[in-house]
């Protein structure tokens, strides 16, 4: 993103102050020197303020969040409109609700009367009802429209609220202040730039000031946005790579136990085979052994006795 300089600054008019007679003691250390009655503003610190809410700002959209741009000022109305549309972003540029952020739950059933009128005026029905019936609910859709429609997207409170003028848009700052919502502003000279969390020294009068401050803001969203998807692609594809190595990792230890079945299978047979063989050398050594044991005491002890016995009884006579 190509960053604002002083010059850029000075030709949008982002320096001119309200009159020395309206200005907030608290804008003092933004305010540069007094000329013809009225103040200028410091731009060196403009600068400075814009990048860390530029910054701040994209790091809050790349978490996925959104940005809730309000300006009901006739000069910031269509710039602001314009720009948080191309980023498909909330705002608020007709009216501001009050409760639209403290009392967000009955904020909701009107956003979804709103889509049922949607809903229901694309219906066939819709074509058979009376013609005064069909002008009263398209009155009552132009009615929540206007007021609701550029946040008929947001299901939840925003992350943050960027504000053009916080004295004009008291009310949105107290509800954000309330539910500790950061606050992007523009502050002029007779605003109190305490309310808001990041300040933006400005004038929030002129239209071309106006245009060069929101339009560099918006830029960091939509780099913050690009970051999001950048990012989203990366993990997507990280866990692809992680899915393919899983299914590999796990089909090798299977070919590698089909590989290595066979040699094993041949292995253990051959090693029951030697098993069998020297089972059967060993009955066949123990049977030979046995039968040696067995027939030799009988024919000594058969023989011998008998022999001397007979010769014995031949001799006495």
């Amino acid at each position: 993103m190509t960053k604002l300089t002083y010059k850029d600054l000075l030709d949008a008019g982002v320096h001119f102050g309200h009159l020395t007679r309206k200005w907030d003691p608290r804008m003092a250390p933004y305010i540069f020197m007094e000329r013809n009655g009225i103040h200028i503003i410091d731009l060196n610190k403009t600068l400075v303020t814009l990048d860390e809410a530029s910054n701040a700002m994209r790091s809050i959209v790349r978490s996925g969040r959104k940005v809730l741009f309000v300006a009901t000022k006739k000069q910031a109305k269509s710039i602001v409109e314009e720009e948080a549309k191309r980023l498909r972003m909330p705002y608020v540029t007709e009216r501001w609700l009050g409760g639209m952020l403290t009392n967000f739950t009955t904020i909701r059933k009107s956003l979804k009367k709103l889509s049922s009128i949607e809903k229901l005026m694309k219906d066939e029905s819709y074509l058979n009802l009376a013609k005064r019936e069909r002008l009263m609910v398209t009155r009552e859709k132009d009615k929540l429209n206007k007021v609701l429609g550029g946040i008929s997207d947001l299901t939840r409170l925003p992350a943050a609220v960027f504000v053009v003028d916080v004295k004009k848009e008291h009310i949105a700052v107290k509800e954000a202040q309330k539910l500790n919502i950061p606050i992007f502003a523009m502050v002029d000279t007779n605003s109190n730039p305490t309310v808001a969390d990041f300040p933006i020294p400005a004038n929030d009068d002129a239209y071309k000031s106006i245009d060069i401050i929101v339009k560099y803001l918006t830029k960091a969203v939509e780099e913050g946005l690009l970051e999001r998807k950048k990012d989203k692609d990366e993990l997507r594809l990280q866990q692809e790579e992680d899915e393919k190595r899983q299914m590999d990792e796990g089909s090798k230890p299977q070919a590698e136990t089909e590989e290595k079945r066979a040699p094993r299978e041949r292995i253990a047979r051959e090693g029951k085979a030697e098993g069998k063989a020297q089972v059967k050398t060993e009955s066949k050594t123990e049977v030979k052994a046995d039968a040696k044991t067995e027939e030799k005491p009988e024919v000594k002890a058969e023989s011998k006795p008998a022999a001397t016995t007979e010769v014995k009884a031949e001799e006495k006579p």
